[in-house]
């Protein structure tokens, strides 16, 4: 991943907005609307083009503005197919705030209905991939910010339609490339269609010498010629598989959500009830794992945090708080905490360290030692989350004793003898994948929470947790190794009753008189890996087989990403997560 992605350095003219960077404009001063509908959409065949397609991928050097990509929703609104699904991939290695992009796009009022949804759902700038949704278009967008090699090499999709908007290759070298060039062939369908609004010779032999057909055309206002590319393969014939998902907790929930919105019908394999795992308790910390020296996986949990939190805050009494205080545990936290806080992965004033004053009045008690704010962290309810994404799926009610592999899809065969045949299989099952998919070696370790009725709390981590809810508070939670029994037990309550007295006496003693008349134990079994990072993916040899598992005590911040990786795999679709992300959740690692 790029290190860092410096915001765009802007010059506002009367003509629009200027890079001070390239010294040129983002868009046709005679009209950037127009220029990009002859350049681009017309360029690209659109829509002729997506005409009889379940799926239509677009690629794009140079998000800026956003003007192309607006341009693009509002023709693919008019004129897409019926359940249709547009993806777009785009790049940009000086990211525009939303007030600029705001202010540019000002300028079309006629985009108002389409700008208004996307500067809504704006990413910050963080570098990495940012996914946008626009479930009224059907249509998502992923933003890698970044250099454009980099984006392109991590990217898994292959696009139907590209549009080549750099700043010109005499001021902006880097975007025309050789090796940008490679990741623009490379990642392109075999009947891709191209356009660009440079006519150079560099780029036109670069192009004709990766397989593109090329030809000069019209150009736009000032410009007297403009460039269209094409390739002459077969189109890539689209999956449109049966898939049957095992377990109805946060993985089997998010796998849901992400083949849905794929336009997949998804089954919901289920043994017991919604929620019936670890995913059943009243309330959770949706927080990421912090990791100052490990890249990947730090990166990982950025993206995921980002994801949850903008897809819970969309489910009406989902979440209870936004900002998680993670406590310092040791003396090398205060340090530890800085770097992670200075990791360009996150948004801004998304990681800030704190002092023990600011920590005692979040907390309304004296604590001795400061920690680190997650603002972009959250308490939720997860029943309101697996409510909302498994409503009106179809459900098979069965305990599933083995999976079967015939010719060219899967047999799931219960314990009663019940069967159901699919295409594809998506375990999802917790700690129940090991009897499913073993070789991977998950192991168990259970956990056990306390829910107090009528009492609040701070949302609030230190290796224990305080977790408020709807009308409760949850604190826990107990990490028992090797442990697969489910049944609460007073050992545990009173385990978690002493981990909180000693981080948070205040709250403790608050608590302990309600202990008697409202209090509710419950455990589950958690799944982890030797490595301590999920398991999500395709399983080696096993075609049509994936897996969503290994999430430990962090289900709900990785689960949702990761079930649109996975659902992206089954589908054949783009996967939001850069293939480097992608390796370290892998199941061949393991």
């Amino acid at each position: 991943m790029s290190d860092t992605a410096p915001p765009a350095d802007l010059t506002w003219t009367e003509q629009g907005p200027r890079s001070s960077v390239f010294g040129d404009v983002y868009f046709s001063a005679d009209d950037g609307l127009a220029e990009s509908r002859a350049v681009f959409l017309a360029g690209c065949g659109l829509p002729e083009a997506w005409v009889g397609r379940d799926r239509f991928v677009v690629g794009e050097l140079g998000f800026g503005t956003g003007l192309n990509i607006a341009a693009l929703l509002a023709l693919w609104d008019e004129a897409r197919t019926p359940g249709a699904r547009l993806s777009v991939f785009t790049i940009e290695a000086h990211p525009l705030s939303a007030e600029d992009a705001g202010r540019a796009l000002a300028a079309w009022p006629e985009l108002a209905t389409v700008t208004g949804p996307l500067l809504a759902r704006w990413p910050a700038g963080a570098p990495g991939f940012h996914r946008i949704d626009l479930p009224a278009f059907g249509a998502t967008i992923d933003l890698a910010i970044g250099d454009a090699a980099w984006a392109l090499d991590q990217w898994s999709g292959r696009a139907d339609a590209w549009f080549l908007d750099g700043f010109s290759p005499s001021l902006n070298p880097g975007m025309w490339s050789d090796e940008v060039l490679d990741g623009v062939a490379a990642r392109s369908a075999p009947d891709a269609r191209l356009a660009t609004f440079t006519v150079a010779g560099a780029v036109r032999r670069g192009l004709a010498a990766r397989g593109f057909e090329v030809a000069k055309r019209p150009g736009h206002g000032r410009k007297r010629e403009r460039l269209e590319a094409w390739r002459t393969g077969a189109a890539a014939a689209q999956a449109r598989p049966r898939v049957a998902v095992i377990g109805a907790g946060i993985a089997g929930a998010s796998a849901v959500r992400g083949l849905r919105a794929l336009g997949a019908r998804p089954v919901l394999v289920e043994a017991e009830a919604v929620g019936a795992g670890g995913s059943g308790f009243a309330a959770a910390l949706v927080t990421p794992r912090l990791d100052a020296g490990d890249v990947a996986i730090a990166g990982l949990s950025a993206q995921a945090l980002d994801r949850a939190a903008t897809l819970y805050d969309a489910i009406p009494g989902a979440v209870t708080a936004r900002g998680v205080l993670q406590l310092a545990s040791a003396d090398r936290d205060a340090a530890r905490f800085a770097k992670v806080a200075a990791q360009a992965i996150w948004p801004d004033e998304a990681m800030r360290v704190v002092g023990a004053g600011e920590a005692s009045a979040r907390l309304d008690e004296p604590v001795e030692a400061g920690g680190l704010m997650m603002a972009g962290a959250r308490a939720v309810r997860p029943r309101a989350i697996l409510d909302a994404w498994l409503e009106g799926v179809q459900c098979a009610p069965m305990r599933v004793a083995r999976l079967e592999p015939l010719e060219a899809s899967w047999r799931l065969v219960g314990t009663a003898g019940e069967t159901l045949e699919t295409d594809a299989v998506v375990i999802a099952g917790g700690w129940g994948t090991e009897a499913l998919a073993p070789g991977f070696g998950l192991k168990p370790v259970r956990g056990q929470a306390e829910w107090i009725e009528g009492e609040t709390g701070p949302a609030t981590a230190w290796g224990g947790y305080v977790a408020p809810g709807d009308g409760g508070v949850l604190f826990g939670a107990t990490h028992d190794r090797e442990r697969t029994d489910a049944a609460p037990d007073d050992d545990s309550a009173a385990r978690n009753r002493q981990t909180l007295a000693a981080r948070l006496p205040g709250l403790a003693q608050t608590l302990d008189r309600a202990l008697d008349r409202a209090t509710t134990s419950r455990a589950a079994v958690r799944a982890t890996t030797r490595d301590r990072s999920p398991i999500a993916g395709a399983v080696s040899g096993r075609a049509g087989l994936f897996v969503l598992s290994g999430l430990g005590s962090r289900g709900f911040a990785l689960a949702p990403l990761l079930g649109e990786h996975v659902a992206a795999l089954v589908m054949g679709a783009p996967s939001p997560l850069p293939k480097r992300l992608a390796a370290v959740v892998g199941p061949e690692r393991l």
